[in-house]
C-alpha cells in the first residue's frame, strides 16, 4: 500500500493498555503475555484485546464469564485462530499461541485474515509492505485500529500502514470487532468496525530473547529484546529488528528498523502505571499496482521500468521522451517514513466500586512516497511552474526551453525528469480516560472521553536527481530541492490541517440474573477540521483555499445476550457509526468551490450464536448494515476533481468459524465469510462530456461494491504436541470486481500454506530454543489478490452515443506472490 498525494501516510504506533484492568498478577511471568484467567481477576486484563467489550461487566457477569472461559482454555480453539467470546456482538480474537507459529516478520494485516468477515492480502509476505483489509464490504479507511488503547489509523485518510507497528514477538493478541465498535473506542472513521492489539507485558525474570530469520528474496531478520526483569516495583523491555528483503517483483529493497519497549510499574494491587515506545524507520521502495492489460504485456513480475535512459546530452524529441519515459523508473518510487509513540497508562482503584483509566499519547510521523516529474530549463525570473534555472540533463548549459505542448515543438525540449516526494508531518497527541463503577451486583456504569487535537501538514515537493542514474539527490528529500529564481522550492501542493475530536461516551450494564445480559450505550463525537490548501504553492500558477468544517453525531449502541449455560449463548447487537470526512474530500472539495461534507454514516446488526464444547466449539452470525453517504472521487464539468458520495449500500451476509479437536493434539479449525454489499441507488459522478473530462450518472443501482468477494473460505488442520508443531493452511477466495459498474472482474483464488515447528529443551544458558519453517503460497500460484484502485466504470462501453459519455478509467490489482520460505531459528539467554 502507497502513501500517494492527500493521503500520506500517518502510520501510528501506539501506547498501551486497552480496557479496565486490575494491575498485573504475578502469575504472568511469560514474555508471550498470555491471558490470565478470568477466575483469577474480575475484568479484561490490561495488556490483552480479548474480550474488552465486557471492561465494563458487572460483578454478576464476571462469574458467567469466568465459567464460560475457563470451559474454553481447556480446549485448543484452531491452534489460537478462535478465542472464547462474551459480548452481544460480533467479535474474533487471534491469541498468542498463533503469532508465535506465524513468520515472525508477519504484521497485523496476515495474522487477521482467518478471521470471519475479513478480506486480507499482501503485496509481500515479509510483512514489510504493509498490508490490504477490508471487512464485510467496508475498506480499511472505514475500520479503526488501536493498539493497546491508542487510536493509529491515519488522522487525515485514515489509512493504515502495518508495517510501522511493531514486531510479532511483541505482539499479545489481536481482536476484531467485525462491525459495531466499542462505544469507548478513541474512533472518529469506523463506520464497519474496529480492529485493537495489545502488546505483551515485561516478564518477572530477566534475560535476552533472540530471533534470526532468512528467507525467499534474501529476506533477512535479526530480533533481539532485552527483559530487565523484576526490579523492585518496575520491570521492562525493550526490542530491536532489523528487517531486509529484496522485492519478489522487479528492482528494489525493503528495509525497516523498529525499536519497541515497555515498562510496567507496580504501585500495588490496585494501581500501576505503564510507559510504552514504538518507533519505525523504513527506507523502502514501491510495488507497482498493475491493471489486467498491464500485467498481461508486461509480465507478472513486472515492477515498475527497471533501466534508467541516461538523459546527459541528450536534446529537442530525443530528451523528452527519455524524460517522460523515465518517470516509471524504480528508483525514483521510494517509500521512506519514520514514526514514534510514546505513552503511559495509568490504572488506579478509586474506591472499592471504581476503576478510573487514563491513557495520554503522543505520536509524531513523517515521510511519504516518491516519484518523478518532469521540469525544463529556464532564465526566466518568473516563478513558472515546473521550470527552473537548473541544468537538468547534464549537458553543462542551461537553456531556455520553449517547448509546447499544444505545438508539439520537441526540438525546443530543453529539462528532464525530476523527484517528486509526496510527504506528511503528523504531531498527534491526545487522552483516553474511562471510569468503571459498579452499582451494585447487577448493574456496572462505564464513562469517560476522549480528546485528541493534531496538526498535519501535507506537501508534494520536487527534487534534483542524477541525471546519469537516476538517482535522487537526497531519499528523504529534506535538501537538494527544485527551485523558483525566489528561491523557494518547488511544489505541487500544500496543505495543512488541525483536527481536534471531542467523544463523550457512557454504557450501562444490566444482569438481572445468571442468563440475561442487557448493554446499553451513547456516545457524543464532536469533529473539527480547519485548515488550507495551496496548488501550485509561490507560483505564477497559484490557487488556495481555507477551511473550518465541523461534524457532530449521537450514536447510540445496544446488545442483548442470553446465556443459556456455560456452552450456549445467544447474541443481539446493534449500533450506529459515523465517519468523519478525510482531509482527501474536505481539500479537493474546498479547492473545487464545493461543500460536500456529509459524513459516512452505518447502523450494523448482528444475530448470533456461540457453543463451547469438550471438543467442538462454533460461532454463527448473520448482519445486516445500512451504510450511507460512502465518499468516492468524481470531477466537476470543468474537470477538476472532488468527491461525491455513494448514497446508499445494503450490506448482509453470514460470519462463521469452527474448531475441532477431533484427537489429543490434532485440531481443525476452519471459518466462512458470505458477504453481499448492494449499490442503492446511481452514484453522481458530476457533470460533463468526453471533452471537458467530467463525469456523468453512473447507473450503480444493484451492484456489487468492488474489492468485495462474495464468499471466503479458511481452514487450517494442526497438530501439536508441546515439542513439534505443524500447521496445514488453506484459503478460497471468490472472484473481485474491480469497478463499480462492475464491468471488470477478476478471477478467485486458492492459495495454501504450510508451518512447522520443533521447541527444544534447554541448552545450558541457552533457554527454550526452537526452529520454525514458514511456507506461503505452497502451489505456486498467480493471481490478482485485491483491488487497489477501484475506478467507477473500467472502459467505455463499445458504441456509446458521445452525449451518454462516462468518464473510465481500468482499475489496479495487488498480486499474489509466488511461494517463499522463512526459516526461523529462535532462543533466550537467562
Amino acid at each position: 500500500m502507497k502513501r500517494t498525494h492527500l493521503s500520506a501516510a500517518i502510520g501510528v504506533a501506539c501506547c498501551l493498555s486497552m480496557g479496565v484492568a486490575m494491575a498485573q498478577t504475578a502469575s504472568n511471568d511469560q514474555t508471550q503475555g498470555s491471558q490470565n484467567t478470568a477466575s483469577g481477576q474480575q475484568r479484561v486484563n490490561a495488556s490483552s484485546t480479548s474480550n474488552t467489550t465486557t471492561s465494563n461487566a458487572t460483578q454478576r457477569d464476571a462469574k458467567q464469564m469466568s465459567a464460560v472461559t475457563v470451559q474454553g482454555q481447556s480446549l485448543s480453539l484452531g491452534g489460537g485462530l478462535m478465542s472464547v467470546q462474551t459480548a452481544p456482538k460480533a467479535v474474533s480474537t487471534i491469541t498468542r499461541d498463533a503469532i508465535e507459529k506465524a513468520s515472525p516478520g508477519s504484521n497485523f494485516t496476515q495474522m487477521i485474515g482467518s478471521i470471519p468477515g475479513v478480506n486480507a492480502a499482501t503485496d509481500d509476505i515479509t510483512g514489510l509492505a504493509n498490508g490490504h483489509y477490508s471487512m464485510r464490504g467496508y475498506d480499511s479507511s472505514d475500520i479503526g485500529m488501536t493498539v493497546n488503547g491508542a487510536p493509529i489509523t491515519d488522522t487525515g485518510s485514515y489509512s493504515v500502514y502495518a508495517t510501522e507497528y511493531g514486531d510479532s514477538e511483541n505482539m499479545g493478541d489481536i481482536t476484531v470487532l467485525q462491525g459495531i465498535p466499542d462505544i469507548d473506542m478513541p474512533d472518529s472513521g469506523a463506520s464497519g468496525g474496529h480492529i485493537g492489539w495489545a502488546t505483551i507485558d515485561p516478564s518477572h525474570q530477566g534475560g535476552v530473547d533472540f530471533t534470526q530469520s532468512i528467507g525467499s528474496n534474501d529476506y533477512r531478520r535479526t530480533f533481539v529484546r532485552l527483559n530487565t526483569g523484576d526490579l523492585g516495583p518496575v520491570r521492562s523491555w525493550i526490542s530491536f529488528s532489523d528487517n531486509t528483503a529484496d522485492m519478489w517483483r522487479g528492482e528494489g529493497t525493503l528495509k525497516v528498523t523498529k525499536v519497541d519497549g515497555k515498562s510496567v510499574w507496580t504501585i500495588d494491587d490496585n494501581n500501576s502505571i505503564s510507559a510504552s515506545l514504538q518507533y519505525s524507520r523504513q527506507s523502502n521502495y514501491e510495488y507497482d499496482d498493475l491493471t489486467k492489460q498491464q500485467e498481461e504485456q508486461l509480465g507478472y513480475k513486472y515492477n515498475y521500468n527497471d533501466t534508467w535512459t541516461p538523459l546527459n546530452n541528450l536534446k529537442g524529441k530525443a530528451l523528452y521522451n527519455a524524460a517522460y519515459n523515465d518517470e516509471n523508473y524504480w528508483g525514483l518510487h521510494t517509500n521512506p517514513y519514520k514514526s514514534y509513540m510514546f505513552s503511559m497508562d495509568g490504572e488506579f482503584k478509586l474506591a472499592d466500586s471504581t476503576h478510573l483509566s487514563v491513557i495520554p499519547y503522543f505520536w509524531y510521523g513523517d515521510g511519504g512516497g516518491g516519484g518523478a516529474g518532469v521540469a525544463q530549463e529556464s532564465t526566466s525570473l518568473i516563478n513558472k511552474y515546473l521550470y527552473a534555472n537548473v541544468d537538468l540533463n547534464g549537458d553543462g548549459l542551461i537553456n531556455n526551453s520553449t517547448y509546447s505542448s499544444k505545438l508539439k515543438n520537441y526540438n525546443n525540449f530543453y529539462g528532464g525528469t525530476v523527484y517528486s516526494y509526496s510527504s506528511a508531518l503528523t504531531y498527534r497527541p491526545g487522552v483516553v480516560a474511562k471510569a468503571n463503577t459498579d452499582l451494585g451486583m447487577d448493574n456496572s456504569l462505564e464513562y469517560g472521553f476522549w480528546y485528541e487535537r493534531s496538526r498535519k501538514s501535507q506537501s508534494d515537493t520536487y527534487g534534483l536527481l542524477d541525471p546519469a542514474t537516476g538517482t535522487p539527490d537526497d531519499f528523504w528529500l529534506n535538501s537538494s530541492y527544485l527551485l523558483y529564481p525566489g528561491g523557494q522550492a518547488q511544489k505541487f501542493y500544500d496543505e495543512y490541517t488541525t483536527t481536534e475530536l471531542k467523544k463523550g461516551f457512557v454504557t450501562d450494564n444490566w444482569t438481572p440474573n445468571d442468563f440475561w445480559t442487557f448493554q446499553g450505550g451513547v456516545s457524543y463525537l464532536y469533529a473539527t477540521r480547519t485548515g488550507a490548501a495551496f496548488d501550485y504553492p509561490y507560483s505564477t500558477s497559484q490557487t488556495s483555499t481555507n477551511f473550518n468544517n465541523n461534524w457532530h453525531r449521537l450514536l447510540p449502541a445496544a446488545g442483548i445476550k442470553f446465556q443459556l449455560d456455560d456452552k450456549n449463548q445467544f447474541y443481539l447487537g446493534t449500533g450506529k457509526t459515523f465517519r468523519v470526512p478525510s482531509n482527501t474530500a474536505i481539500l479537493l472539495d474546498a479547492l473545487a468551490d464545493l461543500n460536500n461534507g456529509k459524513p459516512e454514516m452505518s447502523w450494523n446488526t448482528d444475530l448470533g450464536y456461540r457453543f463451547y464444547g469438550d471438543s467442538i466449539s462454533a460461532s454463527a452470525d448473520i448482519y445486516h448494515s445500512n451504510y450511507f453517504n460512502k465518499q468516492e472521487a468524481a470531477y466537476t464539468e470543468e474537470g477538476v476533481e472532488y468527491y461525491t458520495t455513494v448514497p446508499h449500500m445494503d450490506m448482509q451476509g453470514f460470519n462463521g468459524e469452527l474448531s475441532w479437536k477431533f484427537l489429543p493434539n490434532w485440531t481443525v479449525y476452519t471459518s466462512y465469510t458470505y458477504t453481499q454489499a448492494k449499490i442503492r441507488g446511481d452514484i453522481d459522478g458530476g457533470l460533463g462530456n468526453a471533452y471537458d473530462g467530467g463525469n456523468g450518472v453512473y447507473p450503480t443501482n444493484g451492484k456489487t461494491m468492488p474489492d468485495t468477494p462474495r464468499n471466503i473460505g479458511n481452514v487450517s488442520l494442526g497438530y501439536d504436541d508441546s515439542r513439534v508443531w505443524a500447521m496445514l493452511t488453506g484459503r478460497v477466495t471468490s472472484s473481485l470486481y474491480g469497478d463499480y459498474l462492475n464491468t471488470e472482474s477478476v478471477g478467485g483464488f486458492t492459495t495454501f500454506g504450510f508451518s512447522a515447528g520443533y521447541r527444544f529443551g534447554d541448552w545450558g544458558w541457552l533457554k527454550k530454543p526452537y526452529i520454525k519453517l514458514n511456507v506461503d503460497n505452497l502451489t505456486n500460484h498467480e493471481a490478482f489478490s485485491y483491488v487497489y484502485s477501484a475506478s467507477m466504470l473500467s472502459k467505455q462501453p463499445a458504441g456509446a452515443a458521445l452525449a451518454q459519455y462516462l468518464y473510465s478509467s481500468a482499475p489496479e490489482y495487488g498480486l499474489l506472490q509466488p511461494r517463499a520460505f522463512v526459516l526461523t531459528f529462535g532462543t533466550s539467554f537467562q
